[in-house]
């Protein structure tokens, strides 16, 4: 194995590492120095691929984004419509509300350690909200919803509302709430059809 190898690894534990303690315990809560233990690199090698904690926190959300983005473009794969698939994404993130596991959303709950707008983590939790609004928008514009863009907005506030209120109320009744506001923005568009 060479030594880029090996350096690829290093950073993939750590991300790994950050990742699962970031999640489960906040970012400002996890220190560098327990990161580095827990996965088990050297500290020059920590900061070889991460020179800032930032980096890192960025590096995670980056992680996260690519991780859901894959999550909900195969969601629209599989679905044999727009509407289907709007219907699944919300089911599945009521879903993941239920799991013992879940603790939010990564961005929200980032964003909430990061109250600065201009702050570079803050502008990659934009980058991924624009990404996810633009998501909605194309299959809301695909079934043929005649505000593809306010329908957009609306569903990344319930989005929101199940992330943060998935983790503070019982998930199980999010489940026919959340199938009804979806139903009902997509009731716009079979009305305008």
């Amino acid at each position: 194995m060479n030594v880029r190898s090996r350096e690829s690894l290093a950073r993939r534990r750590v991300l790994e590492t950050a990742s699962a303690l970031f999640y489960a315990e906040g970012v400002h809560a996890v220190g560098i120095d327990r990161i580095i233990a827990e996965a088990g690199v050297a500290k020059a090698t920590f900061y070889h691929h991460f020179p800032a904690k930032d980096e890192l926190v960025r590096g995670y959300l980056d992680e996260e984004y690519r991780r859901q983005r894959t999550a909900l473009e195969a969601v629209r794969h599989d679905a044999p419509g727009p509407r289907e698939a709007l219907l699944r994404i919300f089911d599945l993130l009521v879903s993941n509300a239920a799991n013992p596991k879940f603790r939010g959303c990564p961005f929200t709950n980032a964003a909430a350690e990061y109250p600065d707008p201009t702050h570079p983590v803050r502008q990659t939790i934009a980058d991924y909200r624009r990404w996810n609004r633009g998501f909605f928008r194309d299959l809301l514009a695909d079934a043929g919803h005649p505000e593809p863009d306010s329908a957009a907005m609306i569903l990344m506030m319930l989005r929101d509302g199940i992330v943060v209120g998935g983790d503070l109320d019982d998930p199980d009744t999010l489940h026919p709430h959340a199938r009804e506001a979806v139903t009902r923005i997509l009731g716009i568009a079979n009305a305008s059809a």
